[in-house]
């Protein structure tokens, strides 16, 4: 008997909806906004060449333009208010994969503006442990030990799929349960800033490790993808505030993470520009723009948030001289050394990026010959169930 597809929505709960709503009426402003552009851009027959004339429309274009905003507010503020005051009365849901799976993908390509409006649909950071929110007062289900090892998913995932199939072990939990360390996992709005994720996770470690029930002899954190990209953001955060963390930080492990940036990133900001030489195509500009901080910051691995000029690469992160920077990296081709493996990589990112080497020797990532590994035959994601990674893991952390 074959089993009813579902849709991942039907996962959803009821704060879900509310989010999605208000969602929704951001964005038929933001298309009636883009629409209106273009309708001035073409009444006015303004050359096929140049900037766009800022203001509105007149007269009763106008005024059906700002009826049509007018009514999406009202409709919307209703709908906030409605459930605003339902949504917390009804009783909490255990949340499914699916809708994690989902709610990630909505983070990360617009978590920036779930944030900063503080949309239900937002993910908090926090620390988790099997999908569950840690708890550092509740000292049995912790399962303390002296070694932790920390794991940050990357963009658009979430901490569950460290686990790729059902029937396998994680990858993190197989390392830790050979080499005596105590998994936890990061769980965050990818769509945020690098650099603010950074910060967030510097000060959650700060208390992680002040609240632990045991002195902490090892911190490991294990990144992959963006993932990778905050666990450094966190480190040069911390040494800039002084923090006490880093000094329990033996190393941080990246799968392929782009410390040089990933080149879909760059396409789309060569793109976004040469949108905006007409006032034509301008308005649709803005649909480009619509993609997260965390997506641009991929650009060039932004980690640092100093990022004066957004067409040159960024400041590079601090990191103590005590702490190894191991990293691994993919490629789709047999060989690691191919023009596909150069420019193409995993897909996402180009070897070199993920290695974190530059033609500028200023600019390289301070990794050993001995902590790089580059997998052939292997995509972005099939890192996290490669055994030659593992295998590399396990004798990099033993």
């Amino acid at each position: 008997m074959t089993r009813k597809a579902t849709s991942p929505f039907s996962h959803l709960h009821p704060a879900d909806l509310h989010g999605l709503s208000l969602l929704a009426v951001d964005g038929v402003l933001e298309t009636v906004g883009l629409v209106e552009q273009l309708h001035r851009t073409i009444a006015g027959l303004a050359p096929p060449v140049g900037r766009v004339r800022p203001g509105t429309t007149r007269g009763i274009t106008a005024l059906v333009y700002r009826s049509i905003e007018g009514v999406t507010r009202t409709v919307g503020a209703a709908s906030d208010l409605a459930l605003s005051r339902v949504v917390p009365l009804l009783p909490q849901q255990h949340s499914s994969p699916e809708r994690e799976r989902l709610l990630a993908v909505i983070n990360g390509v617009v978590g920036d503006h779930l944030s900063a409006r503080a949309n239900p649909l937002a993910i908090d950071m926090r620390l988790r442990r099997d999908g569950r929110i840690l708890d550092l007062d509740d000292s049995a289900a912790l399962r303390p030990g002296r070694r932790l090892m920390i794991s940050v998913h990357g963009l658009c995932m979430n901490d569950l799929q460290w686990q790729r199939d059902a029937g396998s072990r994680a990858l993190p939990e197989h390392l830790a349960e050979n080499l005596g360390y105590t998994p936890l996992y990061l769980h965050y709005n990818t769509g945020r800033a690098i650099a603010d994720n950074g910060r967030d996770f510097a000060m959650l470690l700060e208390d992680l490790i002040a609240r632990w029930p045991e002195p902490v002899d090892e911190l490991v954190l294990v990144g992959h993808s963006m993932g990778g990209l905050v666990s450094l953001s966190a480190c040069h955060h911390a040494t800039l505030a002084g923090q006490a963390w880093p000094d329990r930080l033996s190393r941080i492990v990246t799968l392929g993470s782009p410390h040089q940036g990933a080149p879909l990133e760059r396409i789309g900001h060569r793109v976004e520009s040469l949108l905006a030489l007409s006032p034509y195509s301008a308005p649709f500009n803005r649909l480009g723009a619509i993609r997260s901080a965390g997506i641009t910051d991929l650009r060039y691995g932004n980690v640092s948030g100093n990022w004066p000029d957004p067409d040159d690469p960024p400041e590079m992160a601090t990191l103590p001289e005590h702490v190894a920077c191991q990293v691994v990296a993919a490629t789709t081709d047999s060989r690691a050394d191919s023009l596909k493996s150069r420019y193409l990589g995993d897909g996402l990112v180009p070897v070199d990026s993920a290695l974190g080497r530059h033609a500028d020797p200023s600019r390289c990532l301070p990794v050993r010959p001995e902590h790089q590994h580059v997998v052939c035959n292997t995509r972005h994601v099939g890192l996290l169930a490669n055994r030659s990674v593992q295998q590399t893991l396990h004798d990099w952390l033993r």
